[in-house]
């Protein structure tokens, strides 16, 4: 993607050493985030579906129906090691995740897909766009003409993908050469934005990702995927289900996802503690944002101390963590004790 970003650097707009943040001036009125933080694993071959569908919490014929849907991976304790968006393609999938997993996410479907008549690999010459804001569904005809009329829905246009997603937002996925050709003529309908523009959106749909320092951190339901359509309980086995499902129907979850607001300078980061005025430790940022003078957060707490307590950034001392509304509803009968069979 060296083209890519050489390109986006001629638009004004500054890289981390990584080159997987961008940062662009007055980038917050932009509705065109480009997605350097994230990545593409593609699955092919006849097996594809039947692999995924032993591999991942979502069902693959929803995923087939709707265009895409969330999705994790998990070890056999039910934790998962990576959480993608799965786009649907013909005759394979993509996989879009954080940038940090692309080679734990690789390996660990490579243990499995040796067994099967599908092959797995790196779209390294694909590149993201978010589209966010007024703007968003007009910048998306621009690149394929049509856009997707629900959440999860995908419209392909040769070698482009445009996914709408919560929050009245879009990703579109298409070749390098085809974005460098696509850019000037958003450019003249739409500004460029910042990496933080898009994960301040991210976090207001609460949409959870996960990073290197929270993989294996989290059951799905945990980060409320059951929520968003990422997790089955009817589709039959995959790896780690027998856990998932039993929380699901015979247990009690303890540590579901919340949105945070705080005021502070220090961005909290993916892993860090949230603690409240009762006890330390009481959750996990999963990841941050900022908004203007406040920092917006998801985050997995213990539901009782985020009920009855008040929660903290970085220390027992630290600045205050506001609860805020989530944009859907999760069923409240996860939250009761069931009794054993």
């Amino acid at each position: 993607m060296s083209k890519w970003t050489d390109y986006l650097k001629t638009l004004g707009a500054e890289l981390n050493d990584q080159q997987t943040e961008i940062s662009v001036e007055n980038g917050e009125s932009g509705c065109i985030a480009p997605l350097l933080h994230q990545r593409l694993l593609t699955i092919t071959g006849p097996d594809t579906d039947k692999f995924l569908q032993g591999q991942l919490s979502c069902d693959l014929n929803q995923a087939r129906t709707q265009g895409s849907l969330m999705a994790s991976h998990c070890n056999v304790k039910g934790h998962m090691i990576s959480l993608f968006r799965l786009i649907a393609i013909e005759n394979g999938a993509h996989l879009r995740l954080h940038h940090e997993l692309l080679e734990t996410a690789q390996a660990a479907l490579a243990k499995y897909i040796i067994f099967s008549k599908a092959e797995i690999s790196r779209s390294e010459d694909m590149v993201g766009l978010g589209l966010l804001g007024s703007k968003a569904a007009e910048l998306g005809r621009l690149a394929t003409s049509e856009v997707p009329s629900e959440d999860n829905g995908v419209v392909i246009n040769g070698n482009r993908l445009l996914i709408r997603v919560p929050g009245d937002r879009f990703e579109l996925w298409l070749p390098e050469a085809e974005a460098l050709e696509l850019m000037p003529q958003l450019l003249e309908h739409a500004a460029l934005t910042d990496s933080n523009s898009w994960l301040l959106s991210e976090v207001h749909a609460a949409i959870p990702d996960l990073r290197g320092s929270t993989s294996e951190a989290f059951i799905p339901q945990m980060t409320n995927l059951q929520a968003l359509e990422g997790v089955s309980f009817t589709k039959g086995c995959y790896t780690g289900q027998e856990i998932v499902t039993r929380l699901q129907h015979r247990g009690q979850l303890k540590r579901p996802m919340y949105r945070l607001k705080a005021t502070g300078t220090e961005l909290p980061q993916a892993g860090d503690a949230i603690h409240s005025d009762a006890k330390e430790n009481v959750g996990q940022v999963v990841f941050a944002a900022r908004n203007g003078d406040a920092i917006e957060l998801l985050a997995v707490v213990v539901k009782d101390q985020a009920d009855n307590q008040t929660l903290h950034l970085a220390s027992q001392s630290g600045p205050v963590a506001e609860l805020l509304e989530l944009p859907y509803e999760l069923d409240p009968k996860m939250f009761e004790p069931k009794s054993r069979l």
